[in-house]
């Protein structure tokens, strides 16, 4: 066990990985597969946080003039000996990244397009004086760097300049070097995602069109392209034209373990770190995709946890991946489904494969303009994943591991919470039964919410998972109360309960125990939380808190169904 090497959280600079002792996965085998496979323009599609920028910055620093042999020094590329004699060091490299290009007016977009490529183009400074260049070519690369000191506006770099800037730049290094120029573009799709979200994509697409088409398409001074994204997009044309590129996804085969991490490179961080008892929990909360013919852990989440566990030897699985994007996708899907589509997140949800034709050609214009689309959005993106065999473009599709089960859960109850919060006076009714200990009307109300949400039912699940969704369920409704104070899971008597409710102004408190009888006996599920508040004092804090009052719930849930029953008394609902 070696936990003196560093874990590389967020960091994406392959030259920092290796220099300063950080613990790398080595993917170098990309470069070889690439280096005797390339086409002009080959594009890698990948979920975020699958490794895309890291392989990108290694191919720089493999490919680029000054290249540091011992930067690959041990690892998988170094054995072929003829292959890096013939490329490593070789090439001039662009190498930039548009996963920052996003504001909400094309304005600011296009300055910060403006800006990656100017800031690309400085560390080329020595073509401002380049003898082999002309005074015109100098000229040219002045354009691509002249800053508005004045205004401190950033870059000039009027649009015509700007589209033909990729393409002047290879142009200009060709000239110096007499050598051709590799170009790496990341996270080429994000500022088409940006600007769907902001309104303004007719203008970007044609400004990115322009761009590529430039750089792309007939460039004598390009060697090859690589470009990384999350979607292929090109029902947008912005590849129309191009001579064949190769377009590299999630279903192929070659390159299918060189993104994400396999089951070998997990086990063996595991027991680098002393944590190989931990391999299953992070096969069931991180792992579960199939790319081409490998099984694939995100390797975002395994970093992460693998840092938590080593200070935190006993914690719990949790997620990561979610805190780096909105999830706009599932929030869209959700909000969108029909009941056929709500019957099928009911299926994914349980663990199971639904079947659906999926696009790869997509378009951001139409991403959300029906759920078909989103379909091929969830998988494309990593939210969905194959399991078993494709028919043609039919795909069985599966939610790929607890994580991601984590985050429908997570946007379901949103959706629920939204959707009834619209009818305040039936909540109120809900409310106000609650209160009284009128344990009919609470059932009989409860059991109609329960009918329009997504219900859990995941053999699989912990039965205890299965309860903390119909606890949410509730929370969410009880919420609609503002001057009723309430807690959850909080510590009462000898362990801690459902849900506490107290209610100053009437000196009346609530205790709340929610069970999921995996036998569906509804009956005994509900009398088994009544005497779970009973045995272990649940009650005990709203005694202390002064509450006069005191009502307790047993409720089980099973599905789309429930039982109520209260002690305050009268057992009503008996």
């Amino acid at each position: 066990m070696k936990t003196d090497v560093k874990l590389p959280i967020g960091i994406e600079d392959f030259e920092k990985i290796r220099t300063e002792g950080f613990y790398y996965v080595d993917k170098t085998e990309l470069i070889k597969e690439l280096l005797n496979h390339w086409g002009e323009v080959n594009l890698f599609t990948r979920p975020r946080r699958f490794g895309k920028s890291l392989n990108m910055s290694m191919l720089k620093c493999f490919l680029e003039y000054g290249c540091n042999p011992e930067l690959f020094k041990g690892l998988e590329i170094a054995k072929d000996h003829e292959l890096c004699e013939r490329y490593m060091g070789k090439f001039p490299v662009i190498s930039i990244t548009l996963k920052g290009v996003g504001s909400r007016d094309f304005e600011g977009a296009r300055a910060m397009l403006r800006s990656i490529i100017g800031n690309e183009a400085l560390r080329f400074l020595f073509l401002r004086n380049s003898e082999k260049l002309a005074d015109s070519e100098r000229q040219q690369f002045k354009q691509l760097i002249t800053l508005d000191l004045e205004n401190q506006q950033g870059f000039i770099m009027p649009q015509e300049v700007l589209i033909d800037s990729l393409r002047t730049l290879c142009a200009l290094l060709h000239k110096h070097y007499g050598q051709k120029v590799i170009l790496l573009i990341d996270e080429y799709d994000v500022p088409l995602d940006k600007a769907q979200q902001f309104g303004y994509y007719d203008e970007m697409i044609d400004l990115i069109r322009s761009l590529f088409g430039q750089a792309l398409k007939s460039n004598s001074s390009l060697y090859f392209a690589v470009l990384t994204g999350c979607l292929r997009v090109s029902k947008e044309s912005i590849f129309t034209g191009l001579n064949n590129p190769k377009i590299f996804s999630i279903t192929n085969v070659r390159f299918d373990e060189q993104f994400g991490f396999t089951d070998e490179e997990v086990g063996a961080m595991l027991e680098h770190y002393g944590l190989s008892d931990k391999l299953e929990t992070f096969r069931r909360w991180y792992g579960g995709y199939y790319f081409g013919h490998a099984d694939i852990y995100c390797p975002w989440d395994v970093i992460n946890y693998v840092d938590l566990l080593l200070s935190e030897p006993d914690a719990s699985p949790r997620s990561f991946w979610i805190n780096t994007s909105g999830n706009d996708v599932i929030r869209h899907f959700v909000r969108m489904a029909k009941p056929g589509a709500k019957k099928e997140i009911e299926l994914l949800v349980a663990g199971e494969n639904v079947l659906k034709k999926i696009s790869q050609d997509l378009t951001y214009r139409d991403l959300y303009s029906d759920t078909n689309n989103l379909w091929s959005v969830l998988f494309a993106t990593g939210y969905l994943t194959r399991r078993g065999k494709v028919e043609g473009t039919v795909y069985p599709l599966a939610i790929p591991n607890l994580e991601i089960r984590q985050i429908f859960i997570e946007q379901i109850l949103e959706w629920f919470h939204d959707e009834v919060g619209r009818d305040s006076l039936r909540l109120d009714a809900f409310c106000a039964a609650i209160q009284k200990g009128d344990a009919r009307a609470v059932e009989q109300q409860f059991n109609m919410y329960l009918a329009r949400t997504i219900s859990i039912r995941d053999t699989n699940v912990q039965k205890n998972k299965k309860e903390n969704f119909y606890h949410g369920i509730l929370l969410g409704l009880l919420s609609h109360q503002e001057d009723w104070y309430i807690s959850s899971n909080m510590e009462s008597g000898n362990g801690y309960s459902d849900i506490l409710i107290e209610l100053e102004e009437e000196s009346i408190g609530i205790v709340i125990e929610v069970k999921y009888p995996d036998n569906g006996d509804l009956e005994s599920g509900s009398d088994e939380a009544l005497a779970q508040i009973e045995g272990r004092g649940y009650d005990e804090k709203l005694k202390m808190d002064g509450m006069g009052t005191i009502l307790k719930y047993g409720i089980a849930c099973n599905r789309k169904r429930c039982r109520v029953k209260v002690d305050n008394g009268k057992h009503a609902g008996k």
